[in-house]
């Protein structure tokens, strides 16, 4: 099975929120994946929680706000929440699902080697006679 970008009701559902900007969260997800892309392409099956996870933090808190202050009332946001952007953990969940990461090997060998050796082999270094010096 594809990837298949998520809707705006989806984006609406993982926030919690009854009614959502559609024409907004559309441009969200899209730009969303545009981001996910420049990691894998094309974007793998489950990528969607990475897509919708990007797009609801900046659908969330757009100018990355970290204090709010309105009347008696404050805010503090964790650092780095809001806004468009890939964490590292998004871009290694976006790996993961590709196949991508870990420990992998590499063997250079081409299938057509062969384990007979290469050079002509000389009947001289065969024979029973030691040179001169290295005999017993």
């Amino acid at each position: 099975m594809a990837f298949v970008p998520p809707t705006a009701e989806q984006l609406g559902l993982i926030l919690g929120l009854d009614e959502i900007q559609g024409d907004r969260a559309d441009l969200l997800i899209q730009t969303a994946i545009q981001l996910c892309q420049t990691v894998v392409k094309p974007l793998p099956e489950g990528a969607e929680a990475v897509v919708l996870s990007v797009a609801g933090r900046a659908y969330v808190n757009p100018q990355q706000v970290s204090y709010e202050t309105i009347g008696p009332m404050s805010v503090q946001r964790p650092s780095g929440s809001g806004g468009l952007y890939l964490t590292k953990a998004d871009k290694s969940a976006l790996k993961s699902l590709a196949g991508r990461g870990g420990a992998f090997t590499i063997d250079p060998t081409p299938d057509t080697a062969d384990p007979s050796p290469t050079w002509p082999i000389d009947g001289l270094w065969l024979a029973d006679e030691y040179e001169p010096g290295w005999g017993p």
